[in-house]
């Protein structure tokens, strides 16, 4: 049986997380990808911005680093240029990521910054208060949207991809196993790694939208999340209302700090 505590606070716990929240599943995740990937605590940063999943950095025991509301990837940004040789993992929320944090978000993207950026995607504002996010489905409700939400939502990875991205892959907690060889891949990845992982929020999210039991949250991304292979064989009618998932992007480019490593050393050979 795999031992967890050599990887936890245990004087955090109990989690603060609600009954059917799937966080503690993308922890588990996270713990047993740098497990297998052998990274010593010392080696490893988490850098956390604010919201539900941001609560992530107090439960491990690596180096941790609680920021702003979403500012967490330029924080992390600062710590991966202070010392490039450390795997800096950021963990934060649909909202925290793309609504407050997203010129952070797509700008980190651009650059291809050596970082490894893990969204919990639950479709709301979890912890401070229930409002519509950028990744909200039309028509859901929500605390600033209590008759249905009108805006179109975000698609986080797609927005990853298209800044400019290394590799983007995408999960969701009912399918844990593939979600931890996806996060093992994105801590690999040289360059800007970015992890969407759906995961279901049944208080704030689940109980506005009928959806209030864990066990339904649960299937519905059973039954609708769809393996890359599988998915692309499906026909347009198949895939309405299917979520793609597994690894969407992955490609060689150059990694933003050692070019800028490069450039700083080629400026004192010419000084």
């Amino acid at each position: 049986m795999f031992d967890y505590l050599t990887y936890v606070r245990e004087g955090n716990f109990p989690h603060i997380w609600c009954s059917g929240c799937g966080h503690g599943i993308v922890l588990k995740s996270f713990i047993r990808a740098i497990d297998k990937l052998g990274i010593h605590r010392d080696e490893a940063v988490m850098v956390s911005g604010i919201g539900c999943s941001s609560r992530t950095a107090g439960y491990v025991d690596i180096n941790t680093l609680h920021t702003t509301h979403g500012r967490a990837i330029a924080f992390a940004t600062g710590v991966k240029f202070a010392n490039p040789k450390l795997h800096v993992i950021v963990v934060t929320g649909d909202g925290d990521a793309t609504a407050i944090g997203g010129n952070h978000y797509i700008h980190a993207a651009r650059r291809n910054i050596d970082l490894t950026v893990l969204i919990y995607n639950n479709y709301i504002y979890g912890m401070t208060g229930g409002q519509v996010s950028p990744t909200t489905p039309r028509g859901a409700r929500a605390s600033t949207s209590p008759f249905g939400n009108i805006e179109p939502p975000f698609n986080i990875s797609g927005l990853a991809s298209a800044a400019g991205a290394s590799f983007v892959a995408r999960g969701d907690v009912y399918h844990a196993q593939k979600l931890e060889k996806l996060i093992t891949q994105a801590i690999q990845k040289k360059g800007f790694s970015v992890v969407e992982v759906l995961s279901p929020c049944p208080t704030a999210y689940g109980r506005r939208n009928r959806m209030a039991s864990p066990v339904t949250l649960m299937e519905w991304l059973r039954d609708n999340c769809i393996p890359v292979k599988k998915y692309e064989k499906m026909s347009e009618e198949e895939r309405s209302g299917k979520i793609r998932t597994g690894v969407l992007i992955d490609i060689e480019k150059p990694e933003f700090t050692e070019e800028y490593r490069k450039l700083v050393d080629s400026m004192q050979v010419r000084g």
